[in-house]
């Protein structure tokens, strides 16, 4: 699911490619019976990192992003430096569940899965329209 939503960068050497490269990893997982729900938060938070990070490279005025691993962050970066624009309120909450999932991850915690599974259902529209808004991106001329 998650590969083919980003299949437009598949294998491209940049931001976008790498968050591709998560996106395959997120589907493997997903056909594992792994319980242990970290290690696709892990992959789920670098998938939306990088895209947030592709489209400051790409689509804001300095094509600079910060070092921040936080999504709600880079989130608002990406609306306060890019023409994209949204309703941080109804994402901000499950960013930040995410973001701290994949830090508990890397300190081997165990994580609330059900928790994080729900953020996903949130965030899952947000990266829908992040991708809508760099499909526009790249074809406004085309209307």
């Amino acid at each position: 699911m998650y590969q083919e939503k980003l299949n437009k960068f598949e294998n491209i050497e940049n931001l976008a490619g790498k968050s591709w490269e998560h996106a395959v990893a997120i589907d493997v997982l997903n056909n594992t019976t792994i319980k242990d729900c970290s290690i696709h938060c892990f992959h789920y938070q670098q998938m939306l990192e990088l895209l947030f990070k592709h489209l400051l490279e790409t689509k804001s005025k300095f094509g600079a992003y910060s070092k921040t691993h936080k999504l709600q962050k880079l989130l608002e970066e990406v609306i306060a430096n890019t023409l994209f624009k949204t309703d941080i309120s109804k994402y901000f909450m499950a960013l930040q569940v995410i973001t701290v999932c994949a830090e508990e991850y890397r300190y081997n915690f165990l994580i609330d899965c059900e928790g994080y599974k729900q953020s996903v259902k949130i965030c899952d529209e947000l990266l829908d329209e992040l991708l809508d808004f760099e499909y526009i991106g790249q074809h406004k001329d085309c209307s």
